[in-house]
């Protein structure tokens, strides 16, 4: 069945509205050579037999066999137990909708909560919001609130934040008076942490990568000594929940706005998303009311019973457009579920199990790989699960093709970002704990 809703008159009235003289003069500026000329090469409709038999044989195409991968760069594959899916499916869950009506919606918001309690524990802020798009939106929500609490239009970046989370941060800062040039990237020191900057009087926030993208793990506390000694927020993203369970949180480290990246723990990687990003903050009416996106909270009904609420929920949708915080749509719930339900799983001892688990063989490949001869670590810092190796000897891409012909995809090719040291000789390497001894070993034998 097509669905046409508008009338021939209805068109006609609209190209004369306009000045058009056809729908197709609408895409004059598409060049005919990329225009379909005929209809999608589809071919007819199949009943469900027959749709089913054509479907088998498509998947009949696919290899037997999956490439051995290890890919990180701000996605990571951990194990995620069938339980999480199952629970997701559940019909209270699985369509839910916005929980605006608090009577009817006790079991959504209480799901919230318990994701903010996560979120806060994990970052050790007290304050965290009921989860946003992913960690590229949150650290650019995360800026914006730091002008806004300070009253101060520039931002420090550090070279070590994901070169995607920076473009995500111009792309919002664009449309604001100066936007553009707000941003100023700060650089790596030899280690591979966050050169001290210098800070002017018109800094806003400084944000730091923790671990940062090349895998390091920055020295929070030394920056922050700096930059709130000159009244300057500072604003971390940690793209690898584990690593919170071995390395210090933030907020005891002098985080202000601390945001990141609940994928690792609860989703698959799937094609790049979709994610959960995490935001939490300090304790303060002004942190309170700035914070983007929304809160639930708990309360007691005129009965003493335990419940939950929409808190605070600061988007243009729900209050005046300029008083808004943000006009985050979403704050993808069933992503943030999905967390929650992971975390209890695994519990506290569980979360620190795996994140040993990944630290203890990272650091066996990583003295494995350099014993090679053929490979060398630019960066000194602390890493986690994540570290970036150096080639001594000519570029990584041919070899990489080389391997994932083999079916191994050694990790991420750092001349793809703009920026990065001897970028044509790194690698950027993430382990998890579904590696195995075996995996390692082949690594290090193709590598080397």
């Amino acid at each position: 069945m097509r669905y046409l809703p508008h009338t021939p008159e209805q068109i006609e009235s609209m190209l004369q509205r306009i000045g058009v003289p056809s729908i197709d003069a609408l895409f004059a500026p598409i060049p005919e050579s990329a225009r379909m000329k005929g209809p999608l090469g589809i071919g007819p409709g199949l009943d469900e037999h027959r749709l089913m038999t054509h479907l088998e044989a498509l998947a009949n195409r696919n290899t037997g066999t999956q490439a051995l991968s290890f890919l990180g760069a701000g996605m990571y594959d951990h194990h995620i137990p069938p339980l999480v899916d199952q629970l997701l499916l559940r019909g209270e869950f699985y369509t839910a909708y916005t929980p605006y009506q608090a009577e009817v919606a006790q079991g959504t918001l209480q799901a919230i909560f318990e994701f903010q309690t996560i979120v806060s524990e994990l970052f050790g802020l007290p304050i965290a919001n009921a989860s946003m798009y992913d960690a590229s939106s949150a650290a650019a929500e995360a800026i914006l609130m730091a002008r806004r609490l300070t009253k101060r239009s520039r931002v420090l970046v550090s070279a070590g934040v994901h070169p995607e989370d920076t473009e995500v941060m111009r792309a919002y800062l664009q449309g604001l008076p100066g936007g553009l040039e707000a941003i100023e990237i700060v650089p790596l020191a030899e280690d591979g942490t966050t050169a001290l900057p210098s800070i002017g009087e018109d800094v806003a926030a400084i944000v730091l990568g923790y671990p940062n993208f090349y895998g390091v793990v920055e020295d929070v506390k030394k920056v922050a000594d700096v930059a709130h000694a000159k009244g300057v927020l500072v604003v971390t993203v940690t793209h690898e929940a584990f690593a919170l369970a071995l390395i210090e949180s933030p907020g005891a480290l002098g985080a202000d706005i601390a945001v990141g990246e609940g994928q690792s723990v609860a989703l698959p990687p799937q094609g790049g998303g979709p994610g959960v990003g995490l935001f939490a903050c300090k304790d303060g009416r002004d942190y309170l009311q700035q914070i983007p996106g929304r809160l639930c909270g708990e309360t007691v009904d005129k009965h003493g019973e335990r419940g939950y609420v929409l808190t605070l929920s600061t988007r243009e949708q729900h209050i005046r457009r300029d008083r808004a915080t943000s006009n985050i749509c979403t704050n993808h719930s069933l992503c943030a579920l999905a967390m929650a339900i992971r975390m209890s799983l695994l519990g506290k001892v569980g979360f620190v199990q795996v994140a040993e688990q990944c630290l203890a063989k990272a650091e066996h490949l990583k003295k494995a790989l350099v014993a090679t001869g053929k490979w060398e670590l630019p960066y000194g810092g602390l890493t986690f699960n994540e570290f970036v190796v150096r080639r001594k000897a000519g570029a990584v891409a041919a070899l990489l093709a080389k391997l994932e012909g083999d079916g191994i995809i050694a990790g991420v090719p750092l001349a793809r970002f703009a920026g990065s040291r001897g970028a044509d000789r790194d690698l950027l390497v993430a382990v998890t704990e579904k590696h195995s001894r075996d995996d390692l070993d082949r690594l290090v034998v193709a590598l080397g």
